[in-house]
């Protein structure tokens, strides 16, 4: 940052702790626009940046969320900034110190999210983001939204992805385990991400049987010498022995084995057909070569993926499938009556 930008941002620091956020705000702006005029993104980034973070710091998030998406859009995306780590850094501060009942920060972050993908390595956005995201998303109890994010998050995502979907089902009937343990396992699986979908798993089973410790007493070790992964069976749980063996059957590749392993829980799969059977028939062409007919056009698995966590309408005018870890509600029903998960409260993952 130059000396000249250091002493404007100086003074509207002082503007701020005067309590003057409209103009300090407003003549940002117009220094912003010097900038981006004379296409010097750089000076106009830095004022940007560090305006926004001064605003947004002071409880002004209408006017540093502006500041943000100026920065974002102005700077960022027609300065054709790299998803760098530098570059990364600025934008996660700046969305660290916005608000939790800010508006502009959803919108912040779905430009942040889309900028990383046009500018980064992965079309659906930069990992490190999806992470950042969804763990404040977490720790707020933004539970469907924080999903969306940490499954294609980071390796550090799947132990809190695991921590709040535990947590979420504290808050349900005891029975329910597997599918709330679903909820991680299966959507990394259908993005192909066989590591997380482990480590979640097997985090979601180590709460599990910490605060159920006659859980643990009860089940059976079962080890693998080549993946090197060590399983507990629970003779009174048989759908996340399922779960837990579906991964060492993907691990394996082998088709056959993945059909003897639904063939054996055929009984309890069907209890969970609506939750998990489109799930599980594109995990099968995925990681087994199973192929399923296709009724319309368009990516499969983000069709999946939507249904899964999402919601919402298919292409074709087709109904949603029901969520994967949408438990039956108290006292049954059929299954056009189930109805979702309500949003559980604020969550502490400590």
């Amino acid at each position: 940052m130059s000396a000249k930008i250091a002493k404007t941002i100086a003074r509207q620091k002082e503007k701020i702790a005067e309590g003057s956020f409209y103009e300090a705000h407003q003549q940002l702006r117009v220094i912003t626009a010097r900038y981006l005029k004379a296409s010097d993104y750089n000076s106009a980034c830095d004022v940007l940046y560090n305006g926004a973070l001064l605003l947004l710091r002071a409880d002004q998030g209408g006017s540093g969320g502006d500041l943000a998406l100026m920065l974002l859009n102005d700077v960022y995306v027609k300065g054709e900034y790299a998803c760098d780590d530098e570059n990364r850094k600025r934008l996660l501060e700046i969305f660290h110190a916005f608000p939790k009942e800010e508006p502009t920060r959803k919108r912040f972050v779905s430009e942040m999210v889309n900028w990383s993908g046009k500018f980064g390595d992965l079309e659906r956005g930069d990992p490190e983001i999806h992470h950042q995201v969804g763990k404040v998303l977490a720790e707020e109890g933004e539970a469907y939204d924080a999903e969306r994010h940490l499954v294609i998050g980071t390796p550090a995502s799947p132990p809190v992805l695991a921590s709040l979907h535990y947590i979420w089902y504290k808050l349900d009937q005891p029975h329910l385990a597997p599918i709330y343990a679903s909820r991680s396992v299966l959507p990394y699986l259908l993005v192909g991400n066989l590591s997380s979908a482990n480590l979640a798993l097997s985090a979601f089973t180590s709460h599990l049987t910490t605060q159920n410790p006659n859980l643990l007493s009860m089940s059976q070790p079962l080890e693998s010498a080549k993946s090197g992964l060590s399983l507990r069976i629970f003779p009174s749980i048989p759908l996340l022995n399922f779960l837990s063996l579906l991964l060492l059957s993907c691990q394996k590749a082998d088709a056959s084995l993945f059909r003897q392993l639904a063939k054996f829980y055929a009984t309890h799969l069907k209890e969970v057909e609506g939750l998990w059977g489109e799930a599980l028939a594109n995990i099968g062409e995925i990681w087994f070569g199973i192929k399923i007919p296709r009724q319309t056009a368009g990516n499969p698995l983000f069709d999946m993926m939507g249904s899964m966590l999402f919601g919402g309408q298919q292409p074709g005018g087709r109904a949603a499938t029901p969520r994967s870890g949408t438990p039956k509600p108290a006292g049954g029903g059929s299954a056009a009556a189930r109805k979702e998960i309500e949003k559980p409260p604020t969550m502490d993952l400590d």
